[in-house]
């Protein structure tokens, strides 16, 4: 997974964060002390690697494709041949407008995305693609194989109608066998924990929420959140023995750039220490309810950073300003830690977290 989030051309958005602007409890002016100005004008979207609609439509039907190792080519190919009795998206008239997508898991970089032409008005679409991943077959036998199908609307609005995943560490690339065209039944999302339940390691840290005094007023209007990352734990090491590892902070539902503050990169250890404080200002008290913390850590090497785990901090309730949205899933330890945090003000609130697999939200640019 790349740390530069990708776009999808085609906007793969499940909401739009112009709607906050219908909320007067929209993190619009929320700004970090490195001196980022403002919470983006709120009017991107916020999109997740598996952004799009996952819940409406039932998950039925075939998908026909085939997967080959070309050595020559140093190729992986993804033969998309067709799907057979999809899921109808317009239930009316019994249709869907489906295309394929395919994912190298858990890496989801701008290399690990690849689709098919989207087809109009059918339920039995036949593509006859071929998808190509240049990867080395070592790297390529560390991956698993995600192959999901998504109806996309007049409004290029996704749903999703299934998917298959194969786990390229145990595929036999010199059966033939193999090689050849199979149908696989299509299968609901798997859960996002599920993704990777490894240890990732732990992260200590601590919040805190400090109101801003307001002379001759009772209750503060705004104030602040202090982030003190103070270290990480048995981090993993993806890289044989390297590891130069950095963490990020992002406060959901923004994620434009203005948002993000990040450590110094520690390397050649899988504990490193940070000690580093990250300050966000304009919370006003409404707003921490509807706003999510995103740390996440990353093994920089070379021009690439590589997900190692993360950590996302808030109440976990699934909606924001109104709005379903699927980052906001924090864990039982992660939600107790943000209560204690606006149950205390103005007092440290220190915590040891497991990392886990995030379904990143995308940076809008």
């Amino acid at each position: 997974m790349s740390d530069d989030r990708e776009t999808d051309t085609a906007s793969e958005s499940s909401y739009q964060l112009s709607r906050y602007k219908k909320s007067p409890s929209s993190l619009t002016n929320l700004s970090s002390s490195s001196g980022m100005t403002s919470l983006s004008s709120v009017s991107g979207s916020v999109m997740s690697v598996y952004s799009g609609d996952f819940g409406n439509l039932e998950v039925k039907g075939n998908i026909q494709f085939a997967i080959d190792y070309v050595d020559s080519l140093k190729e992986l190919h993804v033969f998309v041949a067709q799907c057979k009795d999809l899921a109808a998206a317009d239930v009316k008239k019994q249709r869907s407008d489906p295309y394929v997508k395919t994912y190298l898991l858990p890496d989801k970089g701008k290399m690990g995305k690849k689709k098919t032409f989207v087809l109009k008005k059918t339920l039995n679409p036949v593509y006859n693609e071929i998808l190509r991943y240049k990867i080395e077959k070592q790297i390529l036998k560390t991956q698993k194989l995600n192959v999901s199908v998504w109806h996309r609307d007049t409004f290029k609005r996704n749903s999703f109608l299934g998917e298959v995943e194969l786990d390229l560490e145990t595929w036999d690339w010199d059966n033939k066998q193999n090689k050849q065209l199979k149908w696989y039944p299509l299968k609901r999302k798997t859960a996002p924990v599920a993704l990777e339940a490894e240890n990732r390691g732990e992260m200590k840290l601590a919040l805190q929420y400090v109101p801003e005094p307001n002379p001759g007023k009772k209750l503060p209007t705004t104030g602040e959140v202090h982030i003190w990352v103070k270290e990480c734990l048995d981090l993993p090491l993806l890289r044989g023995s390297h590891l130069n590892s950095f963490v990020k902070c992002t406060i959901l539902p923004d994620t434009s750039r203005k948002s993000r503050q990040k450590t110094r990169a520690v390397g050649k250890t899988t504990s490193p220490v940070f000690n580093h404080t990250m300050v966000y200002d304009g919370f006003r008290p409404e707003d921490l309810t509807e706003a999510c913390v995103e740390l996440t850590v990353w093994d920089h090497y070379k021009l690439t950073n590589q997900f190692l785990g993360g950590l996302r901090i808030g109440f976990g309730t699934g909606k924001s300003y109104g709005t379903e949205v699927d980052w906001m899933d924090s864990t039982s330890e992660e939600v107790a830690l943000w209560e204690k945090m606006v149950e205390s003000p103005n007092t440290w609130i220190e915590a040891t977290l497991p990392l886990r697999m995030l379904l990143i939200a995308k940076i809008s640019k």
